[in-house]
């Protein structure tokens, strides 16, 4: 199976400003990404769909691809990530150029462990799912089974259910998205218009360091990790 793994990012990040090449110990946000990109045998192809000169030029510097100027209909503030993947690959169909799937990988969640996207991508290809995520477990007291959402100044459980879960051991595990990975077949994403389909896998990171870089907060969050030891930025663990 041919898979594009494709990383956006885009300029104009307000809450950092120059958040996907600002340096992290040493090496622009983005080059994390790009060198868990680089370990993986089973994608095809890693590209950068950025819009903005000053990250397209630290993509050459570092020896990642960046075949286009990605258009500024794609690259505004709510500009979904989808829309930002169906360029992609609609500029590589012009080109006669084909994907079976894509592996979008956000630069702003920069740790993962080694071997990560294969494990992932073995995963999607032997369950023959639409998608594949990376997830991790959501802590006991925000299992939607435990939530409520306001209804006419009164609360429902969040589920729709009548009754709550009385013990923490009954809950099911319920997950989040950590935005390291999203696997999806081309086919759902250009037929479909969708990251997702009806058949989703998941692998879970519960257990690795994690960081999602939104904010300022987020960005010493992600230095205390590497400070800690938690995160080796020299062998990429």
């Amino acid at each position: 199976m041919n898979i594009l793994g494709l990383i956006p990012a885009r300029g104009g990040s307000k809450g950092i400003p120059g958040k996907n090449i600002k340096p992290l110990f040493g090496k622009p946000l983005l080059q994390y990404t790009f060198e868990a990109a680089k370990e993986s045998k089973l994608l095809s192809r890693v590209i950068l769909s950025s819009d903005d000169t000053l990250i397209l030029k630290v993509a050459e510097e570092i020896g990642l691809e960046a075949p286009f100027t990605r258009p500024a209909e794609f690259s505004r503030d709510g500009t979904p990530s989808i829309e930002v993947i169906k360029h992609a690959l609609n500029y590589f169909k012009a080109k006669e150029v084909s994907f079976d799937a894509v592996c979008l990988l956000q630069p702003t969640t920069p740790f993962r462990r080694a071997g990560l996207i294969d494990a992932a991508t073995d995963r999607f290809l032997e369950g023959d799912y639409d998608s594949l995520l990376s997830v991790r477990q959501v802590p006991s007291e925000y299992n939607p089974h435990w939530i409520f959402e306001e209804q006419d100044n009164r609360l429902k459980i969040a589920t729709g259910e009548d009754k709550i879960i009385p013990r923490r051991q009954e809950l099911p595990k319920a997950y989040h998205r950590d935005g390291a990975i999203y696997l999806t077949k081309t086919e759902i994403v250009l037929k479909q218009n969708s990251l997702y389909g009806n058949s989703i896998g998941y692998i879970d990171t519960t257990g690795d360091p994690y960081v999602n870089i939104d904010t300022v907060e987020d960005w010493k969050e992600a230095e205390r990790l590497v400070k800690s030891g938690k995160w080796r930025v020299e062998s990429g663990e």
